[in-house]
């Protein structure tokens, strides 16, 4: 937790990038924190937070936006709901 009066260290995007490329690329976090004088919990933040906006943003990880679903792919949304709720209706008469 900050302490009352406490300063924190900026970083501009140019250095921002530069680290995480090197991170990214495979040199390790405490070496590049104690080269750069930063914490390595802060160097593993920003990977994270970049990896997160690619995320959002579209690196096609995840599940796909449903605006982006064709008609094809309802269908089979459709289909696949019909036979859960098929199952489900069994197994409660089997109750």
């Amino acid at each position: 937790m900050a302490s009352k009066g406490q300063k924190f260290l900026r970083y501009t995007e140019q250095e921002k990038k530069e680290i995480l490329n090197r991170y990214i690329n495979g040199e390790s976090g405490y070496q590049l924190a104690k080269e750069y004088g930063i914490p390595v919990g802060t160097i593993k933040t920003w990977k994270t937070k970049v990896d997160h906006f690619e995320q959002v943003t579209g690196n096609k990880r995840g599940r796909q936006k449903t605006k982006d679903l064709t008609k094809e792919d309802w269908k089979e949304r459709y289909e696949i709901l019909k036979k859960y709720q098929a199952f489900l209706k069994a197994q409660r008469e089997r109750k």
